[in-house]
């Protein structure tokens, strides 16, 4: 199974406006940086993956991106996330037909091993295997092989929309409930909730080194 990985994500000095109030726009748009970095570095390490696309209208974000080793697409205006992802995703299948994992970039305790896990599950086309959030309400992270007809309808309840319209088009629905997966980093009482460690390095992570696998640049190519 080829396999992209798409990665939506904000202005770097927007996204977490929900953490206005113990973070300053400063801080945010750092955090929001090493969330995207911590990212990056984390799927460049599973190598089922033959490239990684990050959709965004903040040319920072993108070059950092590309730094990584990253395609990019850049978005014009301020389109919704729904339609940035069907987007990007109509431009990979047009090229290819991989399975697509479409994951944010805002979960700090993402380990390789847990979306390794949900890349076994994929094997046996067409799946869906989804990964919700600590609620069960939103989609943390959602891989089709392949997309099909599917349209990708992220958002509040996104959880139980997601499997529904999959179910409607034939899909197997793998569920993977992932701790690391449904630890997103939306409100003040999630920044809490990590311990003073993993805040310590969301704050320092060195973007001029970057740590990618060893054959990550040419699997890319």
């Amino acid at each position: 199974m080829k396999l992209w990985a798409v990665i939506p994500i904000k202005p770097l000095r927007r996204g977490k406006s929900r953490l206005a109030d113990v973070l300053t726009v400063d801080e945010r748009a750092k955090l929001n940086k090493n969330l995207l970095i911590h990212t990056l570095e984390t799927l460049s390490d599973i190598p089922e993956l033959e490239r990684i696309l990050v959709v965004s209208r903040d040319t920072k974000a993108l070059t950092l991106a590309r730094k990584y080793g990253a395609k990019t697409i850049q978005e014009d205006g301020t389109p919704h996330l729904n339609v940035a992802l069907n987007r990007a995703v109509a431009i990979a299948t047009s090229v290819t037909n991989p399975g697509i994992l479409v994951l944010p970039a805002d979960l700090p305790l993402l380990k390789k091993e847990d979306i390794s896990a949900m890349i076994k599950k994929a094997s046996d086309s067409p799946v869906m295997v989804i990964s919700p959030d600590h609620q069960k309400r939103g989609t943390n992270a959602l891989l089709l092989n392949p997309v099909g007809d599917f349209i990708y309808d992220f958002g509040s309840n996104s959880y139980e929309r997601h499997i529904e319209q999959a179910e409607g088009l034939g899909y197997k629905v793998e569920i993977c409930e992932i701790t690391s997966v449904a630890m997103d980093l939306d409100l003040p009482e999630d920044l809490e909730f990590l311990n003073g460690e993993v805040k310590n390095w969301l704050v320092n992570v060195d973007e001029d080194s970057p740590t990618v696998s060893s054959d990550y640049y040419e699997r890319m190519t």
